[in-house]
Parts: structure tokens; C-alpha cells; sequence
């Protein structure tokens, strides 16, 4: 059965807005299998004022923690955001397995904003439903825990790295004459090179699917 590693962008969430809490451990938190495996997104507790303030109306934040500034060292983890009254607008509760296993602390500083970008890893009955998709397609967002919403297909690569182009129809894999990304990133004036590239349809092949959140009204234009 397909697997695919889907790339999720969210376009609205441009300016980083980031606000400094405290990231503390929770024990009744779960952070189980499919967090673990990137089929879930894990879950942070949040006082709904701080999710007012970073503005993100799916609920999914970003904790971005300095391992070392000096040395640009940093960890980032993305949350589906869970409301929590009696949570600090100051702080935020996770995983203690999370802290632990990425850090090894049980709570640390750190800093969080609306999530751009996240992946999930989707297999079986799921992943059948994109076989067929092209670039250009769109499909339903809640897939990824975004209901109401769809997932344009903007890109994707296959497990040797080898990206697809919107310009080759199926699903071949072979080489073509490149003056322009994706596949070539041209360091001269009229510079093309030969490059192994995918066709701009998704197959078992393909490993990761790179895409963005639309709304249904931006589609129907």
C-alpha cells in the first residue's frame, strides 16, 4: 500500500508573530504511535487567549526552542492546539514524553507562533485517494485534521529525491532538458542542464506531496 509524507503550507500565516511562554511537560498529555510516526500532529494545551493573539484559526502552533542562539541551534515541534481555561496565557502544556525525548527536559523556554508548515504521514485507504492526483488538484483537507478546507497539490518529489515537474504529464520518471526549477536552479543567463525528474502525477512512487490550504471559494474562481 502507498505511503506519502504529506508537506502542508498554510499562505496566510506570513508575518511571525511569536510570543515567549513557558513550554512545560504534562504526563496526561498522550504522545503515542501515530505522533511518534508523524500520522498525528501532537497535542499542546493553550489558553484561548494566547491562540487569539498568534491569530490561527486551525488551531496549529509552532514551539520553536534555542538549543543555542550563539551557534543558530534550534528545535521546532508543531501542535494541534487543544483550548485550556486553566492554563496560563503565558504558557503552554505538552507532551512530558515530547520535552524528554527531543530535549530532555520537563519544561523549558520557548517560543511560538501560527504553524507555516507541517507534515503528516498518511498510508492505507488514504494515501489511495491521491494516487491520480496531478499538480493543480486539490483535494480534502481533512486528510491532515483541517476540515473544511482543501489541499492544493503544489509539488512533490519521489524517495530518491528527484522532483515533479508541472510541465511532463504521468508518472514516468526520465530526464529532461532543464532552464528552470524545479530540478534545476540555473547559476547563469540561459544555463540548462539534464535532470532526472517525475511526471506531475502522483504515484506509489512518490514519497513526499507538497501542497496548500485553499478554501473551496478560492477553487470555484
Amino acid at each position: 500500500m502507498p505511503q506519502f509524507k504529506i508537506v502542508v503550507s498554510d499562505p496566510e500565516a506570513k508575518d511571525e508573530r511569536y510570543y515567549l511562554v513557558r513550554v512545560v511537560g504534562d504526563e496526561s498529555i498522550k504522545y503515542g504511535v501515530e505522533e511518534k510516526e508523524e500520522k498525528k500532529l501532537p497535542i499542546a494545551k493553550v489558553n484561548p487567549e494566547l491562540l487569539k493573539r498568534l491569530n490561527t484559526p486551525y488551531k496549529l502552533i509552532t514551539v520553536r526552542i534555542w538549543k543555542s542562539k550563539e551557534k543558530r541551534e534550534k528545535v521546532n515541534m508543531s501542535f494541534r492546539a487543544v483550548e485550556d481555561l486553566n492554563i496560563p496565557p503565558e504558557e503552554i502544556r505538552v507532551s512530558k514524553d515530547i520535552l524528554s525525548e527531543k530535549l530532555g527536559v520537563d519544561k523549558v523556554l520557548g517560543e511560538v507562533f501560527r504553524t507555516k508548515t507541517f507534515q503528516i504521514v498518511v498510508e492505507g485507504e488514504k494515501a489511495q485517494r491521491l494516487i491520480g492526483l496531478k499538480i493543480g488538484d486539490v483535494f480534502d483537507a481533512s486528510i491532515v485534521g483541517i476540515p473544511g478546507k482543501l489541499l492544493l497539490i503544489t509539488g512533490g518529489s519521489d524517495s530518491s529525491g528527484f522532483p515533479m515537474r508541472p510541465d511532463m504529464p504521468g508518472g514516468v520518471k526520465k530526464p529532461l532538458l532543464l532552464s528552470d526549477p524545479p530540478g534545476f536552479h540555473p547559476r547563469e543567463k540561459g544555463e540548462r542542464r539534464r535532470k532526472m525528474v517525475r511526471g506531475n502525477t502522483i504515484v506509489e512512487d512518490i514519497a513526499q506531496v507538497n501542497t496548500k490550504i485553499v478554501s473551496p471559494e478560492e477553487v470555484r474562481k
